[in-house]
């Protein structure tokens, strides 16, 4: 049996594992809030590091930190905004008091490691105190809040390089297939003739999109409250920290932070969050979208569409033998919709911010940070194991153009529009292929044909 320790808080004492670097408040959270059964998300608790960095350089240059402690606590810092701590923040995601709960677990852990590396024992706070020590001149309002940002800034440039990544392997099947001419379809019905490159242009573009839109939206969440405490006033914090704080956060993280000039509004107010999260709802749309397109023409292969051909990733069935199902593209879809989800879940935690302070910032937090896990992991996987290895079946391309109504609008230009009604309705009644009936009645030589449901000749601007 492991040995405890006593610590105290406002409600009393409780025994704490003597080894261990969280403390008293974390344990009453988790046992207040067995809600979601996950842990923090591990991004904020890498930026949470770096706000204690930011604050405590802050009060050991104004001298309310001396050196020795403050070395041990940025050392710290340091391992937990490098991930080495994050085993070590317990609390549930989902929890009440506004995140006061993973910002005291992180107050103890944080100050129990420097007491570590001071050559003491956790909890002798009489040395290093969580409050006292590592939340000086802070609130749980002000850096709970920075954290996040800090962490969605972090997250939201990962998701850019993986929107680039796919945009560019959808760029390169655009180049591959360009020749491949198909059939377009509206409303699942054959159209008109289109080339299976520029429908991968189409879906470039829409993640091109996606990726500036993420690009941008760094505007909306770099304005912080971090010095503002508790409702934005800067209540219990020095002046000079409120202004010195903000800029070490700045050099610390390399983002273009900007303090906000309103701290009371910052402290109230995420309607950023609610503007940022309809841009992953916009790209996770474009995800569904896509993904259900590329199952819709892989479909079959042999009963079905079968113009696509998807990497097999993984036997398909345990009855039905050869069958090899889309499962990236389903896989996708799943992320997809459960991002789309979580912006309706992100826009009621805004909304329920009442007078001074937002107190489900919790949250908010999960549900906007497993957003952006969820896009930067199926825009990766879509791209690296569907996209980068995707085939286009030739063969069953040029057989539906050929036997498809949709050829005659390429055809209508030079034997009007009589005649195309008329091939249509001996093709419904005949077995012969478009093709076929226009060669064999002399309407159109074969080269002529060919020429015109070319790549070249469908994808012309205008007539």
């Amino acid at each position: 049996m492991s040995k405890l320790r006593t610590e105290k808080d406002l409600l009393g004492e409780m025994k704490v594992p003597s080894d261990v670097l969280y403390g008293i408040q974390t344990l009453r959270a988790v046992k207040n809030f067995p809600l979601s059964g996950r842990h923090v998300n591990p991004a904020l608790i890498h930026a949470y590091g770096l706000v204690k960095l930011a604050c405590a350089m802050t009060n050991h240059e104004l001298g309310k930190l001396e050196n020795k402690k403050f070395e041990a606590i940025r050392q710290a810092c340091e391992e937990m905004a490098s991930g080495k701590l994050a085993g070590h923040i317990i609390v549930d995601a989902l929890q009440g008091g506004a995140g006061t709960s993973t910002n005291m677990n992180v107050n103890e852990v944080l100050a129990n490691r420097a007491l570590i590396i001071l050559g003491k024992k956790p909890g002798d706070y009489k040395l290093i105190h969580p409050l006292g020590d590592i939340n000086l001149h802070q609130s749980t309002n002000d850096t709970y809040p920075t954290a996040l940002k800090v962490a969605a800034i972090s997250q939201q440039r990962i998701l850019e390089k993986k929107l680039v990544a796919l945009l560019e392997s959808f760029q390169n099947k655009e180049k591959e297939f360009a020749h491949v001419v198909k059939v377009g379809r509206t409303e699942y019905q054959d159209a008109v003739l289109t080339t299976m490159g520029r429908t991968m242009s189409a879906y470039a573009e829409a993640f091109g999109r996606d990726r500036w839109r993420v690009f941008k939206c760094e505007e909306r969440l770099r304005v912080v409250n971090l010095g503002g405490t508790a409702i934005g006033t800067g209540i219990s914090a020095p002046r000079q920290y409120i202004f010195k704080v903000f800029e070490n956060l700045k050099n610390l993280t390399g983002f273009g932070l900007a303090r906000a000039e309103n701290l009371v509004d910052a402290t109230q107010n995420n309607d950023a969050f609610v503007e940022a999260s309809g841009i992953l709802k916009a790209c996770a749309v474009n995800l569904v979208k896509v993904s259900n397109d590329l199952r819709f023409m892989s479909s079959g292969p042999d009963a079905g569409i079968g113009e696509l051909i998807l990497p097999a990733c993984q036997p398909g069935s345990t009855v039905m033998p050869g069958k090899i199902n889309p499962v990236i593209p389903e896989a996708v879809i799943q992320a997809a919709l459960k991002a789309m989800s979580n912006d309706t879940t992100i826009a009621h935690a805004c909304a329920m911010g009442h007078l001074e302070l937002n107190a489900f910032m919790p949250l908010l937090a999960d549900s906007y940070l497993e957003s952006l896990d969820l896009l930067i992991n199926s825009s990766s996987i879509l791209c690296v194991h569907c996209i980068e290895g995707l085939k286009v079946n030739e063969g069953v391309c040029r057989r539906l153009v050929e036997n498809s109504t949709a050829t005659l609008t390429a055809l209508v230009g030079r034997i009007g529009y009589e005649k195309a009604q008329e091939i249509t309705c001996e093709f419904r009644k005949s077995k012969k292929s478009i093709r076929e009936i226009v060669v064999d009645k002399k309407i159109l030589s074969a080269k002529e044909f060919n020429e015109l449901t070319s790549a070249e000749a469908v994808m012309k601007l205008g007539s």
